[in-house]
């Protein structure tokens, strides 16, 4: 017996050992591909030598020789991007190119066959041969600084660059300028949402019996209203009522956004008549899906015109945004229309045409093969029609909205090939005030966002990228998926850069954007009927106004913001009956704990605090509360409303329009009241909240079920190793507040907080170098790293760090100091 057990003891001893020695050796091969910030490295490409400062966040500073120029500093940048997030970069281009299955499987295919359907890449290729010549010098010399990383890899054996390198056989080819314009289109992907609204407003509009109740489930704006649209079914009358569909799949890497979650963000700016210390004021926080590393860098340049430091996205040579020493520039999504989906009619005799004004004419056609990791390639028969690439039926469920004998096409004005976007932000950076940003500002294509600026004395907003000419006699007014073949809904070029909405040196003095409706304009020069925000700009109203001048810590107080406008507007008409109006309920039964809710809710003032229990509480019940207004009336299509619609709700409790019938169950003998919806929502979200966190109403925390999911895209799913590659937090905000920490909206955690500010940028050119930033992560995509989250803790307690253009601040906290120089 004691033999057996002392070879029982040396066996587990050897294994113990085997698996250490493993983990070492694991810790050793990605350790390798930690980059070193600290040495003197000759590459190929430059002018002249160039000097990379890291300060203590590890943010470059780059400072090209006085012999070289800019593209010495671009050369740099791509160094840098190439030295802290290959792996990121890497990704993007192969999703623009739709080769993720290539190192993914046949798990990734879906992604690569949408993508090649929209060509994506072949049009970035193409509009390289329309940048200026500085652009295009520009971006050769970032790509050669991409490629200087690359052969450093190589040459000395860096571990492949990345960790993910040795996980996934990912070859990583030389970078092109190409490539770079494939990300910013990636970017405007990931911002259009106007396709799935489409076609969620025509499948709606199928499902209703009543086509008046379209308005209160999918609400415009507050504003002057629309005239009234056709019934889907009458542009398409062989279709069904309704057909089921299976959701899109929830892939890591899918660059198509779900509804609700098409990019949002917050600027606001202010005058030097509105500013305590007499200079302009700008604060940013763009809001994208998390992730980690989060999307953005921080990054500062010396350029022939002066610094310029702020928030880039790795493959992109420009600071997309931040300031220089004379302009401040930050970024909001538009949600300009961006997008149409026409229906195109088959010929029946021959399927390859389809029906155009002038008759049938041939699909353009072309095959593009997809490389499958572990199968067989799959070839794909890409085809275009003159509105756009035909899309196949599971796309955002396009087949139930398409009749027998028709196709899909998509128009969309990111489908350029000759997209000058990126030689417009490469020139912002260079530019002297306001006016000259403007005049710089109408080469950007897509994707559309509002474009904050200041200088020294004026404040503007401009929304930028192009807007489709459309026929004012459009049947659907693109609101529709629309007869492709009649001339009145097909697009006529593209609106004229004047129309774009401006905003110059209002009165007031601050201008702001929360994704709010900015202008009230007839179609087709209204920009949208789709809105991001109608809750949080009430709420940034009243922070503005309450004070006559402003300073940078009150930009930051209003950027970190957590009172919920929609809280404090819906519970007093969710809740009208039911304060304090039940008798009195012994412990431990429904009614008491119903109680003790309202009576907790009674007192809250609508502060999501990640701390308080009243948010969770406010949340579960509102979303309880729209699940059992719609699931009657729209069946299995209630599942795709995922997100709480304030307006909605708040339609429904004040009968707008006969919006009350909602509240009745049309199955049900009795008629229900929207008091009784009311309380019934509030039961079923304390037996969920019961179930998932407890009894103890008082010991609820928002902030347990509000996590930030900052998620590794492709290794936060495997066991174990997601510990060290996810970055979770206990956050406060939610869906309506300026801190906007925007839900899932999806069981098994519907309150994740899975969208909101990567980035936070506050401006000051009253005195520039008090301007701060952070991202919510940290700088390296390196997951072993110092400085793969040592941003995120700053970001979740809403603090910032310092955004000077000070070199000698730079040198004096440099924790590395990279030199590049020329070969002899």
């Amino acid at each position: 017996m004691g033999k057996v057990f002392r070879w029982l003891l040396r066996l587990t001893a050897g294994l113990i050992f085997l698996v250490i020695l493993g983990v070492g050796l694991v810790y050793y091969l990605a350790a390798q591909s930690l980059p070193d910030y600290d040495q003197t490295l000759s590459v190929t490409g430059l002018n002249a030598p160039v000097e990379i400062i890291r300060d203590n966040a590890n943010v470059p500073h780059i400072f090209p020789d006085q012999d070289g120029d800019d593209n010495d500093a671009y050369f740099a940048l791509g160094y840098a991007h190439a030295q802290d997030r290959l792996w990121q970069m890497t990704m993007l281009r192969r999703t623009a190119q739709g080769r993720l299955s290539e190192v993914f499987g046949s798990r990734t295919l879906r992604i690569d066959r949408l993508l090649r359907r929209l060509d994506l890449y072949r049009l970035s290729l193409s509009s390289v041969s329309a940048q200026t010549p500085e652009t295009l010098s520009a971006l050769n010399a970032y790509a050669a600084g991409v490629n200087a990383r690359l052969a450093e890899i190589n040459d000395k054996a860096l571990g492949r660059g990345a960790p993910e390198m040795f996980l996934f056989n990912a070859p990583v080819a030389p970078w092109q300028p190409a490539d770079s314009i494939a990300i910013i289109k990636i970017m405007a992907l990931q911002l259009s949402g106007h396709l799935e609204a489409e076609v969620l407003r025509a499948r709606t509009s199928l499902m209703l019996d009543d086509p008046a109740r379209l308005a209160d489930i999918l609400p415009d704006a507050p504003g002057t209203g629309i005239a009234a649209l056709p019934e889907y079914a009458t542009l398409f009358p062989d279709l069904p009522r309704f057909a089921a569909t299976a959701p899109m799949p929830d892939l890591a890497l899918s660059p198509f956004p779900k509804r609700g979650l098409a990019g949002a963000s917050n600027a606001w700016s202010a005058a030097p008549s509105r500013s305590a210390s007499g200079g302009t004021l700008l604060a940013n926080d763009p809001h994208l899906g998390f992730s980690a590393p989060a999307i953005w860098y921080l990054a500062r340049l010396e350029l022939a015109s002066g610094g310029v430091i702020g928030a880039t996205i790795p493959g992109v040579p420009a600071v997309m945004t931040g300031r220089s020493g004379r302009l401040g520039w930050g970024l909001t999504s538009s949600y300009l229309d961006d997008q149409d989906v026409f229906i195109e009619k088959l010929n029946p005799q021959t399927p390859e045409e389809y029906l155009t004004p002038d008759g049938y004419k041939p699909f353009e056609s072309r095959p593009s093969i997809i490389r499958i990791k572990g199968e067989q390639p799959i070839t794909l028969t890409l085809r275009w029609t003159e509105n756009g690439p035909v899309l196949p039926g599971t796309h955002y469920s396009l087949e139930t909205v398409t009749p027998p004998g028709h196709v899909a096409a998509l128009g969309w004005t990111a489908l350029s090939d000759q997209d000058t976007t990126i030689g417009a932000a490469l020139q912002l950076m260079s530019a002297a005030n306001v006016h000259e940003a403007i005049r710089i500002a109408e080469g950007f294509i897509a994707p559309s966002q509002n474009l904050s600026l200041v200088d020294q004395t004026t404040i503007a907003m401009k929304t930028i990228g192009v807007i489709p000419n459309r026929n004012a006699a459009h049947q659907s007014k693109g609101r529709l998926p629309s007869q492709g073949w009649r001339v009145e809904n097909r697009w006529r070029g593209r609106a004229s850069f004047a129309s774009n909405p401006q905003f110059v040196s209002p009165r007031g003095g601050i201008l702001g954007n929360t994704n709010n409706k900015i202008l009230e304009r007839p179609f087709p020069n209204h920009v949208s009927y789709e809105w991001g925000d109608t809750q949080r700009i009430h709420r940034w109203e009243k922070l503005m106004q309450n004070r006559q001048v402003h300073t940078r810590e009150s930009f930051i107080e209003a950027q970190l913001d957590t009172v919920s406008y929609t809280a404090r507007t819906l519970l007093p008409l969710i809740g009208a009956d039911l304060w304090f109006t039940g008798e009195p309920a012994a412990e431990g039964t429904p009614e008491r704990t119903r109680q003790d809710a309202l009576d907790l809710l009674a007192e809250w003032n609508g502060e999501m605090n990640e701390h308080l229990p009243e948010p969770l509480i406010y949340s579960a019940w509102i979303r309880a509360l729209q699940k059992r207004l719609i699931v009657d009336n729209l069946g299995p299509l209630a599942q795709e409303f995922t997100q709480v619609e304030p307006l909605f709700i708040e339609r429904v409790f004040r009968n707008v329009d006969g919006a009350g019938q909602w509240c009745d169950v049309r199955q049900s003998a009795p008629i229900e009241t929207c008091t009784d919806m009311s309380r019934l929502a509030l039961d079923d979200a304390l037996i969920w909240i019961q179930d998932r966190y407890g009894n103890q109403l008082e010991s609820l925390r928002w902030g347990d079920a509000h996590q930030a999911t900052h998620d590794h895209p492709v290794l936060g799913t495997v066991p174990v190793l997601r510990y060290f590659v996810n970055i979770r937090q206990s956050t406060s905000g939610g869906d309506n507040t300026l801190q906007r920490g925007r839900g899932s909206g999806t069981d098994p955690a519907p309150f994740q907080n899975v969208h909101g500010a990567g980035y936070r940028g506050v401006y000051d050119f009253a005195d520039p170098d008090s301007s701060v930033f952070v991202t919510s992560t940290g700088q390296s995509g390196h997951f072993l790293s110092r400085y793969y989250d040592d941003l995120a803790q700053l970001w979740r307690r809403g603090e910032y760090i310092p955004m000077s253009l000070d070199t000698e601040l730079a040198r004096a906290a440099a924790v590395g100091v990279t030199v590049l120089t020329p070969p002899p």
